[in-house]
């Protein structure tokens, strides 16, 4: 799967990863409905970390379709709410 962080680029990433992103999408999504910013900031933080960690890093020049988008890492609380699906920002 092709994942696009906001501002940065595009991912490579193994469907085998989505156990571990999907808890940090709920943890984060659970923040957002408590008004917890630092939480936010933090898990947000660590979504991102963990794309970058487990994912391999697509040339800059690269335009694969994006299966999944996620938010720059200096999105606001409102910004990463507009983005939202029903289930978060990671499907499943």
């Amino acid at each position: 799967m092709i994942v696009r962080i906001m501002g940065e680029g595009q991912v490579r990433l193994d469907d085998s990863h989505f156990a571990e992103l999907n808890a940090l999408d709920d943890e984060l999504l659970a923040e957002m409905e408590s008004g917890d910013e630092e939480g936010f900031r933090r898990t947000l933080g660590g979504l991102l970390d963990a794309v970058r960690r487990l994912g391999t890093a697509l040339p800059d020049d690269a335009l694969e379709p994006s299966e999944l988008i996620l938010p720059s890492p200096d999105a606001s609380l409102e910004e990463v709410r507009e983005m939202l699906g029903d289930e978060g920002l990671i499907p499943g």
